[in-house]
């Protein structure tokens, strides 16, 4: 017979440690992961949606300016309304920016994707040699800072201390002025795609070894050459890659700002708005007008969110109409 006392601690009488409830751990089950979801949705709060929210609310301000400006009370802001859109959607020099921008992107985003298909299958590929090395080798230039791989760019392009024209020199070649005129443009874009490509490489090969061993064994029973398996399987089966690094290339392209910011001390042909977000940073800290600088950023993200949105929407219906087939 149990004692009252050895009852007591046991949880046989009273129960003082009796064990939770089933309802009650299985709450405390569903609420932790929301627990650690915290630190991140405030960080997301704190560092993204609040200042995205800020600069929205500034688009909609203006400052206004009683007599000569002088004095308390002389500059007060106010509400603009649309007024900072309208003024942003007739700027020349934002709209020659989206398009300078938009043929930037016209080199960029083909040559960088096909590189990285390219390194990729090849990478892929049953005859290649040192593999780790060559993959590391094309990556390698994603890791350097866009700024450091434009600088170090910029003075291969110099004609005082580029290597590459005294070699032209020596040889008597033409030695094109690659920071002036339409050249600028294929300077620009080579180093773009020098430091992207190793990246988008690394996402499509990933996609690459994810295709099972018994696809290519099936094809090659079949009499696949490696090209055809390459052409027929590899690519159609990597094709939601493809699709996320394009949608990734197209983002990049629309923020370009580095490159060409870092470049214009070098040659007078990069102007102070040549892309759009070089038009913005111009605007909100240089001449001080925070409010249509932020009007003009909130463009450029409209534009970008419409852009992505559309192209991965092009892509999901192609796949469900291929899916269907």
């Amino acid at each position: 017979m149990t004692s009252p006392a050895r009852g007591k601690a046991y949880g046989v009488e009273g129960a003082p440690y009796a064990r939770p409830s089933r309802t009650s751990a299985l709450r405390r089950t569903r609420s932790t992961p929301f627990l650690f979801l915290i630190p991140a949705t405030v960080l997301f709060l704190l560092f993204f949606a609040l200042p995205i929210g800020y600069a929205i609310w500034l688009s909609f301000r203006k400052v206004q300016v009683s007599g000569l400006g002088l004095g308390a009370g002389a500059r007060k802001e106010v509400w603009a309304g649309l007024e900072n859109y309208t003024a942003a959607l007739s700027d020349s020099e934002l709209l020659d920016g989206a398009l300078r921008v938009l043929g930037y992107g016209c080199i960029v985003v083909p040559v960088m994707l096909g590189l990285a298909l390219v390194f990729a299958l090849m990478l892929d590929s049953e005859r290649v040699r040192l593999a780790p090395f060559t993959r590391l080798a094309i990556f390698l230039p994603y890791a350097i800072p866009g700024v450091i791989a434009a600088l170090l760019w910029g003075f291969l392009y110099l004609p005082d201390v580029s290597p590459f024209y005294f070699v032209l020199d020596r040889f008597g070649l033409p030695q094109p002025d690659l920071l002036d005129g339409g050249p600028l443009f294929l300077a620009l874009s080579n180093i773009a795609v020098w430091g992207g490509t190793g990246f988008n490489m690394i996402v499509i090969y990933t996609a690459l070894r994810a295709i099972p061993v018994e696809v290519y064994e099936a094809a090659k029973l079949d009499g696949a050459t490696p090209l055809q398996i390459a052409l027929k399987i590899k690519i159609p089966m990597v094709a939601p890659s493809l699709v996320l690094t394009f949608f990734f290339s197209i983002i990049a392209t629309l923020q370009v700002f580095n490159e060409p910011t870092t470049l214009k001390p070098l040659t007078n042909s990069v102007s102070t708005t040549w892309s759009p977000l070089m038009k913005v940073y111009q605007d909100a800290f240089v001449n001080g007008d925070i409010h249509s600088a932020a009007a003009q950023a909130a463009l450029i993200a409209l534009a970008t969110l419409v852009l992505s949105f559309g192209f991965l929407r092009a892509a999901n219906r192609r796949n469900k109409q291929e899916a269907a087939r």
